[in-house]
Formats: structure tokens, C-alpha cells, sequence
């Protein structure tokens, strides 16, 4: 499978690593300082597009493969108050545009254990709850993409939370999202409920990138040949 990476920072190279020891061929590395490559790209060659840049770049770089019809993998966070813009745009094009806040496999079975314990925590109002992020200082955006998938589901399943809010909680309705920067942390995320009485949580702990880019390279494989908007649920099939 031919691939083109979009983003070819420290994620970048080692989503090369990891797709060339699938036996796939990376055709082209696009980052900030040869973008006039982009120009030489023949879309016909291209099996699929990996995307792991930058908030400032992520939708230019979106609408070039949904316009070429490119199947796109994308995993850059930062950008998603245009999601639905861009999810428009690439049906509207007939192209195949995947998304996740985060390609480990661990992870995604950690959103939907999320999901499950918030649809039995919701019947139990005594337990407050938040969201404790730690990344490495590179990470440009805050909160994590990760913990911003799992702040949303925390909101369609518990009815007392309304809005989240990247500091403490100042009422019972703010869901308060803790983000911490530590040099050379993958990333970790802790959901934790508390009441008077006890606590409970649950946490995923990254040691490394290489999950990460295992599951993108996973995605551009499945992706080939499908036309639509898809996610690491619709891949995993939970």
C-alpha cells in the first residue's frame, strides 16, 4: 500500500516505521518545510493519507485528500469545533475520512468502558466526577483530544454535568478537566468519580507512541476502498 504522511514530526516518523514494517511504502512526507510537494503528489498512486500535523495545518491538509479523493486517517487534535464542517465537506466529495482523538487499541476499550460505568454512575448524583490528563510539554493543545472524547461521552451519559470547563469546577454542573504537561509523558488519563465515602476510577497509561501509531497505521488499511465518515468504534466494531 502506497502512503502519504501529512505531519512528519516525532508521530510521523514513527507511523513510517511502524507501516513500513507492514510492508507498506510511504511516498511522500509532507510537514511545513516542503509543502510545495504536496504539488507533485499524483492522488491516482495513493492508497491512503496518514495526517498527524498541527491544529494550523490539519484542515488544509483534510480538504487536499477529500478534494483528490485520498482516504484519510487523521489523528491531530486541536481543530474539532470544525468537525462538522469538514465531515460535510468530505461527504460532499464522496471520500472516506477517518478520525479518532486517539489510535491506541487500549484506549478506545478505555472510552467504552467510560461510557458504560458513566450509564451506571448517572443513577448515583453523590459521586462528583473529573477528568485528570498528563502529556509530555510538546503537546500544543489542552485539553487532550483523549480526554475531550471522554469529557463528551461523560456528558451525553451523566445528567447532572452540562458543560466541561479545563480548570476545577466552580458548580456541581461543570465537569472540571485537569490538564497537567510533564517532559516525556506518552500520556495518561484518569477518570475518577468521588463521593464522601470512597472513590472509584479508571485510568490508561501509555508507555509509549508505538500503540499509537500501530492503530493509525491500522485504520489506513482498513479505510481503502470505503467511502464515508468512520471511527476507531466502527473499525473495532464495539
Amino acid at each position: 500500500m502506497n502512503i502519504i504522511i501529512l505531519g512528519y514530526g516525532k508521530m510521523g516518523r514513527i507511523i513510517e516505521q511502524v507501516a513500513l514494517s507492514r510492508g507498506h511504502r510511504i511516498s511522500h512526507k509532507i510537514n511545513a518545510d516542503n509543502l510545495h510537494e504536496m504539488a507533485q503528489i499524483n492522488p491516482a498512486e495513493v492508497d491512503a493519507a496518514i495526517e498527524f500535523s498541527e491544529p494550523g495545518a490539519v484542515i488544509s491538509n483534510l480538504y487536499y485528500c477529500f478534494d483528490n479523493r485520498i482516504p484519510v486517517v487523521c489523528g491531530t487534535t486541536g481543530w474539532l469545533d470544525r468537525r462538522a464542517e469538514v465531515e460535510l465537506h468530505c461527504m460532499q466529495k464522496n471520500a472516506a475520512f477517518f478520525y479518532s482523538s486517539n489510535y491506541s487499541l487500549g484506549v478506545n476499550i478505555f472510552f467504552h468502558l467510560n461510557k458504560v460505568l458513566a450509564r451506571l454512575m448517572n443513577r448515583y448524583p453523590e459521586y462528583d466526577v473529573t477528568i485528570d490528563e498528563t502529556h509530555h510539554t510538546e503537546k500544543k493543545d489542552a485539553p487532550s483530544g483523549t480526554a475531550l472524547t471522554l469529557a463528551g461521552d461523560l456528558l451525553d451519559e451523566l445528567d447532572r454535568k452540562t458543560n466541561w470547563v479545563n480548570n476545577a469546577a466552580k458548580n456541581g454542573s461543570e465537569l472540571a478537566v485537569l490538564s497537567h504537561r510533564v517532559d516525556k509523558v506518552p500520556g495518561t488519563h484518569v477518570v475518577r468519580y468521588t463521593s464522601a465515602i470512597d472513590d472509584i476510577e479508571i485510568k490508561h497509561t501509555a508507555h509509549n507512541r508505538e500503540g499509537f501509531a500501530l492503530g493509525a497505521v491500522l485504520a489506513a488499511e482498513w479505510i481503502v476502498g470505503k467511502h464515508g465518515v468512520f471511527s476507531m468504534e466502527d473499525m473495532l466494531e464495539f
